[in-house]
């Protein structure tokens, strides 16, 4: 039995998806917090379970016989993440969980500026004391981000950034898939594996692409990281969250995202969406 946390978030939601192309209903169960937006997947005869990290009254029931267990990071902003993954890791410890397979962030480590990173490195740290097998799905950093992240570039003509480096921008889609064929391989990777895209373009090779797609003049432009923080307020956003967005940015200058793996590829038998995909996307569709 697969057992697939999370499954009404966008990842595993598609990850689920992939997997039950592969497998009859009965091998696949998802636990969710609200059973009720699961209802798809038990119109496909999926067994549905709750389970809230924050509940772990409700984690032995959920992870009940689960040969592999796809645990979902936490992307709870005011909790205490590692407190909520270690609840899970214990709850699948006391259900006799085959292996876990957790959905980590490439850059994982502890003196990253990316808050994040520290999260799932700390509960990497948690599944290799476990005693349980546990394979960590290091996923490049999202590509749809991108839409946020560069800004209004379409319409300034510039990608205002607090920082620049290079980032693997891979897609969701791209990593959701892969998870399944990993579920599927039954033990095939353990421990910390890099799911990337095959480059790594700075925000300034970005505007490079995004000008030579547009036929415009788009260029990049660092700002001071006070002077950018201000302006996302006075745009609308809190300041914690625009001081996340800048613990980013900051970490894809100190070189945490900047690597690559042809792994994704090999895994999707397909070279992986790439940052140009990204960007034309709003033009074709």
């Amino acid at each position: 039995m697969i057992i697939i946390t999370g499954a009404t978030g966008a990842l595993n939601s598609a990850t689920a998806d992939h997997l039950l192309t592969r497998r009859p209903a009965s091998d696949v169960a998802v636990a969710v917090r609200d059973p009720a937006r699961a209802r798809r997947f038990a119109e496909r005869g999926v067994e549905v379970r709750r389970c809230d990290y924050a509940d772990p009254t409700s984690l032995p029931g959920a992870f009940d016989g689960a040969d592999q267990l796809l645990l979902v990071s936490s992307n709870d902003p005011t909790g205490d993440t590692v407190e909520l993954h270690r609840a899970a890791i214990d709850a699948a410890v006391k259900a006799d969980v085959g292996r876990i397979l957790y959905t980590s962030h490439q850059g994982a480590a502890p003196d990253t500026p990316f808050l994040p990173g520290r999260h799932h490195f700390a509960t990497e740290q948690l599944l290799a004391e476990s005693g349980i097998a546990w394979t960590s799905l290091r996923n490049g950093f999202y590509a749809h981000s991108l839409t946020w992240l560069a800004g209004p570039w379409r319409e300034t003509g510039v990608i205002a950034v607090p920082a620049d480096g290079a980032v693997s921008w891979t897609a969701r889609e791209d990593a959701a898939e892969a998870a399944a064929v990993i579920l599927e391989s039954d033990g095939a990777y353990n421990g910390p594996t890099t799911i990337t895209a095959n480059a790594a373009p700075t925000f300034d090779e970005i505007a490079t692409m995004a000008a030579e797609l547009t036929g415009q003049s788009i260029k990049r432009v660092v700002l001071d990281p006070e002077d950018w923080v201000a302006t996302q307020i006075a745009a609308g956003q809190q300041e914690f969250m625009a001081r996340f967005s800048l613990s980013m940015y900051q970490a894809a200058n100190e070189g945490f995202f900047a690597a690559t793996d042809p792994l994704l590829g090999t895994l999707l038998s397909r070279d992986p969406r790439t940052v140009l995909d990204v960007l034309a996307a709003p033009i074709t569709h």
